[in-house]
């Protein structure tokens, strides 16, 4: 919360990507999270956030959307394939299966969010561009924390 409040918040790269990275303390909790307590974590990550971005519960609602379809697209993602309830994680899942969920969870969260922020529909274009960008740029930034992570972890 605090790299999202403090650093993300000026990250903004062309007036159409924003990095939204706090979203990834609620997607890639463990699959056997209690579904009431995820939605009360997303809940108070979004509120947290709308306060300090003074947005009026734009993160609340795309966030609580989120966590609300995360374990749908678990089953449907991962279960669905034969395999038992597995944590999220690059190791476990692999490159490919765990940049699919996360960015799929992230288009979702920032579609909701651009689009509930949508004035009018003369700008529907102009979101559609930010939607892609920031989904493709927070993905991207959520890859690359996890990778300096896990490569921290191994080292000490």
């Amino acid at each position: 919360m605090a790299l999202q409040i403090l650093v993300m918040r000026n990250l903004v790269l062309f007036d159409y990507a924003f990095c939204f990275v706090y979203i990834a303390g609620v997607i890639l909790l463990p699959t056997e999270a209690n579904r009431t307590l995820l939605l009360l974590l997303g809940f108070a990550t979004g509120i947290i956030v709308d306060v300090f971005y003074n947005t009026l519960g734009l993160h609340a609602a795309a966030t609580l959307l989120a966590v609300y379809l995360r374990p749908l697209l678990i089953k449907l993602m991962f279960e669905s394939k034969g395999t038992e309830r597995t944590d999220i994680s690059i190791q476990s899942l692999g490159v490919g299966s765990y940049i699919s969920y996360i960015f799929l969870l992230v288009l979702i969260h920032h579609s909701a969010l651009f689009f509930i922020e949508m004035s009018h529909f003369g700008m529907v274009l102009y979101t559609l561009l930010r939607i892609i960008a920031s989904s493709l740029f927070t993905t991207l930034v959520i890859l690359l924390i996890q990778l300096f992570s896990r490569r921290q972890k191994t080292l000490a």
